[in-house]
Formats: C-alpha cells, sequence, structure tokens
C-alpha cells in the first residue's frame, strides 16, 4: 500500500518554528502562527486517526504540535509582559530611552 504524506504537516511544522521566532514581534506574530498551527494540527489529526496506515508524515505532525505550543507560550508571555511594561511606564517612555532612565530612577527611589 503507497502511503500519502498528510497535507498540512510540513504547515504545522513551519507554524511552530515560526512562532518561536515570532515572539520577537511583541508575541503578536508567534501567537498568530501558533493558534494557525494548532487548528491545522487538529485537522490533520483527525484524518490521521481515522485512518493511521494511509499516512506517513505524523511524526512532522507532532513535531510541529510541540513547537506550535512552546512558540504560543513564549509569545503569550511576552505579549503580557509587554502590555504590563506599557501599563506601568506608557508608550512614550519605552520609545525614549533617556526618559525610561528617569522613570527607573524614580522607580527605585533615587
Amino acid at each position: 500500500m503507497n502511503q500519502q504524506k498528510l497535507p498540512n504537516a510540513t504547515a504545522v511544522l513551519v507554524l511552530g518554528i515560526v512562532s518561536i521566532v515570532g515572539c520577537c514581534c511583541y508575541g503578536i506574530l508567534g501567537v498568530i502562527a501558533g493558534i494557525i498551527g494548532l487548528v491545522l494540527y487538529k485537522k490533520d489529526n483527525q484524518l490521521y486517526q481515522s485512518n493511521p496506515t494511509l499516512y506517513s508524515d505524523y511524526n512532522n505532525l507532532n513535531t510541529g504540535r510541540i513547537l506550535c505550543i512552546i512558540g504560543l507560550v513564549i509569545s503569550v508571555l511576552y505579549l503580557i509582559l509587554n502590555v504590563v511594561l506599557i501599563a506601568v511606564f506608557g508608550w512614550d517612555t519605552l520609545s525614549d530611552q533617556q526618559l525610561m532612565q528617569e522613570r527607573m530612577r524614580e522607580l527605585m527611589g533615587q
């Protein structure tokens, strides 16, 4: 019997990698890529579970799922950190290094 590759196994793997790298973009790109990767994983996993002998790329699919979960967690944590920093210091402070140093001194009580 000739085994086929799962339709989205490579895409899930790539989206998992993008979700880890995408956490550097304020966490937004990583969250989006991670969620899309997990949705595609769910579809392919249901396809594989219906007939496991027909498909061969299940290891890539599982690796992609693990990468998506890791990237999603890191991205969400980084996104939360950015929201907290903006709430504490303000957007203008984060874009101006001198103002940031002044706010840090005020916060430290110096």
